[in-house]
């Protein structure tokens, strides 16, 4: 899919960049850096119970259009027609989350990049441990953005992890997700999205999640505990349920809601 000339300038636009790119690192970097920032990570239609569309017109009518952000197969997923239509050479691929120490099904979607024969892997759609850049998929070699330090391992029975140094000093390296580079077509994404985006077992269907990278840092929120780190320093927050959790959201992401406090789905403790 490529999209067309209006939507493309509108997404350049929104996220501050040159409307003439060519298909090379560095703009690949710019996009990259430029999309994180300004397209917030987040699950709010699920909580307002709208659902997720995949369909590429209706992510670029959300995100674009709208302020308003998406989980991984929309940020990803846009992010691909984006890198397709500047002339990178740059396919899906499907993985699973490990974070929570047992994987999920192939419920995350990131795009994979070749360039002058080097493998990349972008991912803009992966909450609080986003990548801040495109990394080379180069293996057991250490991989450092402004404020990450990640690597790719190769497993027996998974495929590849991208693993994350752990920030507490102890030195862990931390399994984020797995892929392998199977190809990876429309009917693959619409089953990932629709089990995260639909089932009870998804943590995206029981919580309300944003993340959006900062100059120096990063703003998230799980539920009511919204925490910024700017310079290494955290700053922690509980909202309050009503006008002024939407006021917070608009304040520290940018997402504006076409929708009352009351209408986002009660929280299991509230």
């Amino acid at each position: 899919m490529i999209m067309n000339k209006t939507d493309l300038n509108a997404y350049l636009t929104k996220l501050g960049l040159p409307r003439e790119l060519p298909a090379d690192l560095e703009t690949l970097h710019k996009i990259h850096v430029a999309q994180h920032h300004s397209l917030p990570f987040e699950n709010f239609d699920i909580a307002l119970q709208r659902g997720i569309s995949v369909e590429i017109e209706d992510i670029i009518q959300k995100t674009v259009y709208h302020p308003r952000g998406g989980y991984c197969f929309e940020l990803n997923g846009l992010m691909l027609e984006v890198l397709n239509t500047l002339g990178f050479e740059a396919r899906s691929l499907l993985g699973r989350v490990h974070v929570s120490g047992t994987p999920t099904g192939r419920s995350h979607q990131i795009t994979l990049v070749t360039l002058d024969e080097q493998a990349w892997i972008v991912d803009v759609g992966f909450g609080s441990n986003t990548p801040r850049a495109p990394l080379p998929f180069i293996l057991n070699q250490v991989i450092q953005t402004d404020l990450q330090t990640f690597r790719f391992v190769e497993d027996a029975q998974f495929g590849y992890f991208l693993q994350v140094l752990s920030t507490d000093g102890t030195d862990t390296w931390n399994n984020l997700y797995s892929f392998d580079l199977e190809f990876v077509f429309a009917g693959d994404i619409a089953c990932g999205n629709f089990f995260t985006s639909t089932s009870p077992h998804s943590r995206f269907t029981s919580a309300r999640v944003a993340a959006k990278a900062t100059e120096s840092g990063l703003v998230t929120l799980l539920n009511y505990t919204l925490k910024y780190t700017s310079q290494g320093e955290q700053t922690e927050l509980e909202l309050e349920p009503g006008q002024a959790y939407l006021d917070a959201l608009k304040e520290y992401f940018g997402i504006e809601l076409d929708a009352q406090y009351g209408d986002l789905r009660p929280l299991p403790d509230a």
